[in-house]
């Protein structure tokens, strides 16, 4: 009997340090689109990764970014131009928000 409750000790410290000491999963980058109805789709890009999000009600998120600097495009429906934003930086742990993105005509 004590040397279950010995074990079950040690399977509950092992599984805590697993947790505690878990790393950061990367960082956020948000904003918004207006006219919201004029975008379709966003898309971050950094050298050979990319990350789509969803344009919903003029807004868009990317979870999970890794640390460094992504260049972000808006997609568009005509008339509207899609929109282009370089160097966008995040960091881990940290959210990145763009504010607001006007599409051009």
């Amino acid at each position: 009997m004590k040397k279950i409750k010995v074990s079950m000790l040690a399977l509950a410290a092992v599984a805590f340090g697993a947790f505690a000491f878990r790393g950061v999963d990367g960082g956020t980058i948000a904003g918004k689109v207006t006219p919201a109805e004029g975008a379709t789709e966003a898309w971050a890009i950094q050298g050979t990764d990319t990350l789509t999000s969803p344009v919903t009600d003029g807004a868009f998120n990317f979870q999970n970014a890794k640390a460094g600097a992504y260049t972000v495009i808006i997609g568009a429906k005509a008339p509207y131009k899609p929109a282009t934003v370089t160097d966008v930086k995040v960091d881990d742990g940290k959210s990145t928000d763009l504010g607001e993105i006007k599409l051009a005509h």
